[in-house]
């Protein structure tokens, strides 16, 4: 495995994480109140809404960052692309599209089912 592959790839998707938790962060400056027009109850929870959306989008970017920097120190500690369940290595396709996952596919699919 090419583990310096994999820094390059992490320090990238870190990039657009930040990126885009910066951005949320400058959408929503200040507090509702500054952006809601006094028309009436449907702009009040059009914009009560799309708060509510660039909040959960944050939130999840904030625990992909998390995620993310953790597979920095699996990289740097020896354990990257090792399942945490089961100990197999994790395949390079699937580290390839997100190589911050720290279970295999097969031990994925058994915790999505409960």
């Amino acid at each position: 495995m090419n583990s310096e592959r994999y820094r390059e790839l992490l320090l990238e998707e870190r990039r657009k994480v930040t990126d885009a938790i910066a951005y949320l962060q400058t959408e929503n400056p200040g507090s509702m109140d500054e952006e809601i027009p006094e028309t009436g109850m449907a702009d009040t929870a059009t914009v009560t809404l799309d708060r509510e959306v660039d909040y959960s989008l944050e939130e999840n970017a904030a625990h992909v960052l998390r995620e993310i920097d953790d597979a920095l120190k699996r990289l740097d500690d020896g354990t990257f692309g090792t399942c945490r369940r089961c100990g197999k290595p994790i395949g390079e396709e699937r580290l390839d599209a997100m190589p911050y996952v720290t279970l295999c596919i097969d031990c994925k699919r058994l915790e999505e089912r409960g």
